[in-house]
């Protein structure tokens, strides 16, 4: 528990502090909300989201009706005091419209730098598995099924070792991104999620951290 003093921020004229929602395992933004002194105290309390709602003027608990609850893993203020990220696990859909975030309207897209990441990959497979487009080799995983895709799990768990041994460093990159590719559609064919793994990953890391601290104090 870190010990932070909340008289340190800097609230507005009216009272309030913008907070910008992340989701933990995405890094996706969710939303902008607002926070007064009271609505940051019951977040702190419950280690739920609360806000202020400008526009009834009132506080609201997310997730008190949708029941898609905000569940706080930390929440760091900016240099001048006067924003706060809030780092979150969600029960559901962040926007009231129903999506994952509010921001799906997009404004620019560079040509020339690619936006990249694993859950971006894991939903281009997942929309491969959907419409199995002509000529696609993920479509040809899909469609030859389990056992093949397993096959290649297997060869490029192999391809790595191989590398690795050989102290081959980029090639064992290369062999990597294969393997975590081929996992990625083993993981769409079997209906697992990033989350699901991001969650186990999660569990490890607070046992591991348990019982490093068990040992410092014997």
């Amino acid at each position: 528990m870190i010990d932070f003093d909340i008289n340190q921020l800097k609230f507005d004229e009216k009272g309030l502090i913008p907070a910008i929602v992340v989701d933990s395992i995405t890094k996706k933004v969710l939303t902008l909300a607002y926070m007064n002194r009271e609505s940051l105290e019951i977040s702190l309390e419950k280690e739920l989201t609360c806000f202020y709602s400008r526009s009834r003027q009132e506080l609201w608990l997310k997730g008190d009706t949708s029941k898609n609850y905000q569940h706080i893993v930390s929440i760091t203020a900016d240099c001048d005091m006067d924003a706060l990220t809030v780092v979150v696990e969600k029960d559901g859909p962040a926007c009231h419209k129903g999506t994952d975030s509010c921001f799906t309207n997009p404004v620019f897209q560079s040509e020339s730098l690619a936006e990249f990441s694993l859950e971006g990959l894991y939903d281009l497979l997942k929309g491969r598995k959907e419409t199995l487009p002509e000529g696609s080799y993920t479509t040809y995983l899909f469609q030859k099924g389990i056992d093949k895709i397993l096959k290649k799990v297997g060869e490029e768990c192999t391809e790595v070792i191989i590398a690795a041994k050989a102290d081959d460093k980029a090639e064992t990159i290369y062999e990597i991104a294969d393997l975590a590719y081929h996992v990625m559609v083993l993981m769409n064919e079997m209906g697992i999620s990033m989350e699901e793994v991001h969650r186990e990953l999660a569990s490890r890391h607070i046992i591991d951290h348990k019982v490093k601290q068990e040992k410092m104090t014997k």
